[in-house]
């Protein structure tokens, strides 16, 4: 969506990765297709007649919403809630911070963002990995050593951090 002067247009994609298929789970998609479904409903009632190419998040004309409007409602949410303030984009943020954070490869969460390469997506959230450390050395121990007490995360996390050349 481009805005210039407050007008909205559809324009192309940034970069090429910015087009790509991104993978969702069964109940996102279901939560989607009611949507879908309920703004279909909506539009018929308008006289509006629905297209297959409609924009997912429309007003009930099927007409573009500036992208204003979503920073603004999302900042009225922010503040009616008790959450720490925060941007649309952080939510993006906080995204792919979990699915790392999760043991997602960070190819996959580069190839989910739409970054032209791994080393831009590790060095926006880098700072998730310090955390992970014991737990690596954990995993690492008990595939290693084959028991359940090697390494468990409480004992590596109370040794002494080893730095090796």
């Amino acid at each position: 969506m481009l805005n210039v002067a407050y007008k909205t247009a559809i324009a192309d994609v940034k970069t090429p990765m910015s087009r790509r298929t991104v993978d969702l789970d069964p109940r996102t998609i279901a939560v989607l297709k009611a949507w879908k479904r309920d703004q279909t409903v909506e539009r018929i009632a308008l006289g509006v007649r629905p297209r297959d190419d409609s924009l997912v998040f429309a007003k009930s004309d099927g007409t573009p919403i500036h992208p204003d409007s979503y920073s603004q409602y999302f900042d009225r949410l922010v503040a009616a809630s008790n959450v720490p303030r925060i941007r649309p984009h952080n939510s993006r943020h906080t995204h792919a911070t979990i699915l790392l954070k999760a043991g997602v490869p960070a190819k996959v969460v580069s190839e989910r963002l739409g970054h032209a390469n791994v080393a831009f997506t590790m060095s926006v959230y880098q700072h998730i990995l310090p955390g992970m450390q014991g737990d690596a050395a954990h995993i690492f121990a008990k595939l290693v050593f084959g028991d359940s007490q090697a390494g468990t995360s409480a004992a590596v996390n109370s040794r002494p951090r080893e730095t090796f050349p």
